[in-house]
Parts: structure tokens; sequence; C-alpha cells
């Protein structure tokens, strides 16, 4: 088996081998993490003098597109409008940039949070942005490697294999034979970012109480949260230790059904990163793992025991889950591909993280609200108590599909009033699990659509208890060895009854399409409010 296996989870028939003491590049990277991290709040001020020009370009392009789907699309049935709406706002977003296209991203992997039309559309940017030419590229890759591109490899593709917000990827082999993926960053992209990074800052205040649910979409906080997550990936050395970390977590664990990309020991710079290259059948290609006899229900289930594990134990996980960076190989191993966002919990924060899971498999409310008050999800003087009692933790679950449009709508209504008085906010790396979480449930539809869920929440918890029960009673008190699983607090997040003894994901997708049916009816009937 090659070494390094020892130090990150890797694939067996490596390029090279690597040395975590013999990586230039990775000098001094702790203070650029920190002096990333400390330009956000420079970056989210609100300045006096707007970028006017920035401002005055995005508004005609979305004005544009908006103008246009009004004319044109809006008079169809509703499937129509809806479909040339989240189009004619794809094309716009790749046209303002990097900063919109990952915003787009974002709301790519919002299955089921964000409507279908809007999603399926802004999936093509993830990887189908219009490219740079090759000459940007070659003088990109030249620049930053101190040589002429010939003298690093023998063959670079002039069309790139992907291209996304901040960069685009070639396939290419070294000079020394072996084939690998060549990462690189657009032109300008630092400077784009951070322009509309003053635009967004600069109009986010105006938007303050006219967002429906305040609570979770605050605009200066979002746009504070957003910051967060590009900024980090605009130097590509940051990336490379990610995908070293998140390697060691996963060796660590012997978490070996995922493996990461080996990055080259000399070839990463800020905007340029060389690594190893993999393959396998495309995320959404179901049908061809299944003929291949590859049991996607393994797959998926070894993807999120290796998340949890990651984000309660070792507090660093993947942080920008989505079809376009997984594949599955033949022998059923995920590669997990582009390390730009990470989630990163500090000591006390994952601490508290454990206990928020841990407290969500016995339904202790309280633990849970304490926990995230110790995230950052409520402000830091928040009274436990105060805030199970207002928001009704305590009290018996309501079956939100037995609830009339009018009466989900006043109680989510409520909830977001409740919240905003104590201060609740969505921390960066709550915000990425959530995205996280959200993907792999709606992957769940395909890759496991008729497996029990209660069965495989009880055999993930009996995972936990079994493999890690001493490190989680050491740390936070809890022995999931000596608790029994709480399978009603699970049903009542899932929406269902107390006496429900088995619970396919098809099931929950037929309660989510009759809360959708019933809020299409109250809109098409003129009583939904805004």
């Amino acid at each position: 088996m090659p070494a390094d296996l020892a130090i990150g989870a890797f694939s067996d028939h490596p390029p090279w081998l690597l040395d975590l003491d013999d990586l230039p590049w990775r000098a001094g990277l702790d203070l650029v993490r920190a002096t990333t991290r400390d330009e956000v709040p420079a970056l989210t001020r609100r300045r006096r003098v707007p970028p006017w020009r920035r401002i005055v370009r995005v508004a005609w392009v979305l004005g544009r597109a908006l103008g246009a789907w009004y004319l044109l699309d809006r008079r169809g049935d509703r499937s129509r409008s809806r479909s040339g709406l989240a189009h004619r706002l794809r094309v716009a977003f790749a046209v303002l940039g990097p900063t919109y296209i990952k915003l787009g991203q974002i709301v790519s992997s919002g299955e089921g949070i964000f409507p279908p039309e809007l999603v399926g559309e802004f999936k093509q940017l993830r990887d189908r942005v219009p490219p740079e030419p090759f000459e940007v590229v070659r003088e990109i890759v030249e620049s930053d490697l101190g040589r002429p591109l010939d003298e690093v490899f023998s063959q670079f593709s002039t069309e790139p294999v992907a291209a996304a917000s901040i960069a685009q990827v070639h396939d290419a082999v070294l000079r020394s034979g072996e084939r690998v993926v060549v990462k690189v960053q657009r032109p300008d992209v630092a400077a784009l970012v951070r322009n509309d990074l003053a635009v967004m800052s600069y109009l986010a205040p105006f938007l303050v109480g006219r967002i429906p649910i305040a609570v979770l979409a605050n605009p200066p906080a979002l746009i504070e949260l957003f910051a967060e997550t590009i900024v980090e990936e605009l130097d590509f050395r940051l990336e490379a230790e990610n995908m070293l970390d998140i390697a060691g977590v996963l060796a660590a664990s012997d978490q070996r059904a995922i493996i990461v990309p080996r990055p080259h020991a000399r070839l990463v710079t800020p905007r340029v990163l060389v690594m190893e290259q993999l393959a396998g059948f495309a995320w959404d290609d179901v049908d061809g793992m299944k003929a291949a006899g590859i049991k996607t229900e393994e797959v998926l289930r070894a993807g999120v025991v290796s998340f949890l594990e990651g984000a309660m134990l070792y507090g660093v996980f993947h942080g920008d889950l989505h079809g376009g960076n997984l594949f599955v190989q033949a022998d059923g191993r995920v590669a997990l591909l582009d390390f730009g966002i990470t989630g990163r919990l500090t000591e006390p924060r994952r601490v508290a993280f454990l206990r928020l899971v841990m407290g969500g498999t016995l339904n202790d409310v309280r633990a849970q609200v304490q926990a995230l008050r110790d995230l950052g999800a409520l402000a830091p003087d928040a009274d436990i108590e105060q805030v199970v009692a207002a928001l009704g933790l305590d009290e018996p679950p309501q079956d939100v599909v037995e609830m009339s449009a009018e009466e989900l709508t006043a109680q989510l209504r409520d909830l977001t009033k409740q919240l905003l008085a104590y201060g609740a906010r969505m921390p960066k790396e709550l915000m990425l699990f959530v995205k996280d979480i959200v993907f792999l449930d709606g992957a769940v539809a395909t890759f496991a659509p008729d497996v029990d869920l209660l069965g495989e929440v009880a055999g993930i918890a009996a995972y936990f208890a079994t493999r890690h029960g001493g490190r989680i009673a050491s740390e936070i008190g809890i022995d999931p060895r000596a608790q029994e699983l709480d399978l009603d607090s699970v049903r009542s997040s899932l929406g269902v009854a107390p006496d429900t003894e088995r619970l396919s994901y098809r099931e929950i997708q037929s309660r989510r399409a009759e809360l959708r049916a019933k809020f299409e009816r109250q809109r098409a009937s003129g009583r939904a409010q805004p």
C-alpha cells in the first residue's frame, strides 16, 4: 500500500507520494488563513460612497433579464413563467461574473428550499460557465509557476473540462508522465469579488425588513457569511491544505470509502493548483452505478457517516457538497473534489456541535438550544428556559400536513419574530453544515429512495455509540452506549406519527408534495400573505 495512506485517504495508485514535511507551499499558511479571515469586516463594511459603476452594471444586467421575463415569459402558464425566469437569471448571473455565479451555485444546492426550476437551471453554473481563452490560462499558469508551460507539461488541454465561478479546470500530463488536472483561477477574480462585496454591503441595509424570513435571511448578515466563504477560495494554497486536512480526517477515522486527490508537492500557488486526476461515475448517473454492481445506498451511507464524523469529532468538513464535486469510482468509493469551501469549527464550537447532535438523538431540547447558543446561533446571553418556552419547544409537535397553509404561515411568522428577539443568526459553519445536509437529503431520493430512514438513523447512531462512545462521553458527559436513541424525536423532526414503524424517502416526498400543493392552492386563491 502507498506509504502516504497513513496520513490521508488517497487513491491506491498514486502518481506521487506526499510527505507533509516537504510541501514548500504550506509555509506560512496559518498566517494567510488568519489574514484572510480578518479581511472580511473591511470587505463588508458599508462605504460612504458606493461603487456606482458596478451598481449600474448589476442593475442593468438584472433589470434586462427581469424585463425580458416580464414581457415574454410571465404571461404563459406557471411552469413556463418559472422556467423562463430561472433561465434568464442564470444567464444574467453568468454575465455578472464570479460573485454572482457563486451565489447561483449556492442556490443550485438548495433542492427542497428553492423552486425546482431555479435549482435545475442554476446547476449549470457549477461547471458550465463561459471559459477564459486559453491564452489567458497560459499566461496565469506560466506567471505563477515561473516557467513556460511546455517545461512543466507535456500535454495541456486547450479546452477546460469544467469552468465555474472562481476557476476552470484543464486536463494535463506532467513532463514526468503523470496525468493531472490543473485548476486555474480566472484573471482579476479577486478584485471583482471584492468590488461585488462592496456593492452588496452597500445595498444590504436597504433590504432589512423586506425579506419575509428575516431571521435566516438578514441581508447584512448574509453578505458577511457569503464573504467569509468566498474570500477563502481566492488562494489555492488554502484549498490544497484543506484537501490534506480532510484526507487526514478520513484516514484518522478509517473512512476509506471516500478519497481525496493528492495535491502536487511543488505545483501549488495562490492561482494554480495541480492535483492527481481522479474519475468515475457522475453523481447523478445512478443507473450506471447500479449496472456496474455498485450498491448506491452504501455509497450514500458512507458519505453521511464520514461527513458527520468530520464535523462532530474533528471539526473539519467539506463545505460545498454538490453533484459536480463528487465522482463514484468503479469500486464504489467516492472521489471528493473542490475544497475551496471547508467548514472549520474551533474546539469550543466543535464540542457545542457535538452536543447539538447528541441532544437531537436524545430529544433533549434544552441541550440543543444551549448548543445553538454556544455555536453563535443565538445571543450569548440568551436564557435557555425562556427560549424553550417562547418557541414552544417543550410542547407536543404538530403534524404540518394536517395544518392549513394559513396556520403554517402564521406559525412560521411567529417563530421568526421570536427568534429575532433572541438574536438568532446563522453562523458560517452551521450554514455550510445545513447546506450539505440538504444536498445529502436530496441524494437519498435517487440513491436510496426505498430504504427505511428510521432504521438508517438507528444504524448510524449505533455506529457512533460503538466506535466513538468513549470519546463522546469524555467530551460532553453523554455516553451514547448507555443512552437509547429516541426515535420519537426523529419521527417528530420528520413530521410523522409516533407509531410509524418504517419510513421511506418516497413517503417523505409525498408529504412534502402535499405541503407544496397546499401553498399553491393558497396562492392561487389569493389568500397568501407576503
